[in-house]
């Protein structure tokens, strides 16, 4: 079996758990996700099966989610997982909301939350802050295309948003640095990845679809579907030259080219001057 899924993922599983289900289910060890998606997060895991692990770095990554925000507290965890160490009585409006979030649109530095997978000097954030000790955590460049004021409940203070921004991007900080720049402190609460590279949460499948392998074929992406290159169809000759792993002249122009033969993804190739050089074989 050889393609993508693209798998609700349900809150309360992490994204390993949605890759032990599916290894069960297909008995196929070879099975990645693109993004991990933190357990009380839910929606869009793109997974890979089968030798579809290869193309994961030349899938598009940009994501976007709807995130529900809760001011008034902030929490050691930077959502609702984490303790309350700051609180606060302060009321806000959507109007303060909307005046402050051009500063979090575009490229902009963020710092990732302690408790993160991230690792400095071999060791993940998360576990320094188990451990109580002190670390610094480095800023780092993230792009906000889009982030929009959904709905804001002024009673309860909640805010609903719409964020589009690149990989690497931590929705937990923007809750949390939102609340601290509207002096009100706040935290994440809920979240929904609503789209990974082209993976959309309309089409997206509940683990409960997936009962058995039959259903899983019939929701198994071809990847050229989602490889978003310039692709070129090999004849016989060519098919061949490529299995052995051989270089190819190609009329295109630099950059990766998706090689196939009707309609099968036969390799990801680099061209230099018209020079197709072999990146993955998959025959």
């Amino acid at each position: 079996m050889f393609g993508f899924l693209n798998i609700y993922k349900p809150q309360g599983k992490t994204s390993h758990d949605v890759v032990a289900i599916l290894r069960r289910l297909t008995k196929i060890k070879q099975i990645g996700h693109t993004g991990t998606l933190d357990p009380f997060a839910e929606g869009v895991l793109p997974i890979c099966i089968g030798k579809a692990t290869r193309l994961i770095e030349y899938l598009e990554d940009d994501k976007a989610y709807i995130g529900v925000i809760q001011f008034g507290k902030s929490t050691t965890t930077y959502d609702i997982e984490g303790e309350v160490v700051n609180s606060s009585d302060k009321k806000i409006s959507s109007k303060n909301i909307e005046q402050i979030l051009p500063l979090y649109r575009g490229e902009i530095m963020q710092t990732p939350p302690i408790y993160s997978a991230i690792k400095v000097k071999g060791k993940k954030l998360y576990e320094y802050a188990r451990e109580g000790k002190d670390v610094n955590i480095e800023a780092r460049k993230v792009n906000i295309y889009k982030l929009e004021l959904i709905e804001f409940n002024e009673e309860e203070q909640i805010a609903k948003v719409l964020i589009e921004c690149s990989k690497g991007t931590y929705i937990r900080s923007i809750a949390h640095d939102l609340g601290t720049d509207l002096g009100c402190f706040g935290h994440l609460i809920n979240l929904i990845r609503v789209k990974a590279g082209r993976f959309n949460i309309s089409d997206s499948i509940k683990l409960e679809e997936l009962s058995d392998m039959d259903k899983i074929r019939e929701k198994i992406i071809n990847p050229l579907e989602f490889l978003n290159y310039s692709h070129y169809d090999l004849n016989e000759e060519e098919k061949e030259k490529v299995s052995h792993g051989m270089n190819l002249k190609i009329n295109k122009e630099d950059g990766i080219v998706i090689l196939t033969y009707k309609n099968e993804l036969i390799s990801v190739a680099e061209i230099h001057d018209k020079n197709a050089k072999m990146k993955k074989v998959f025959i």
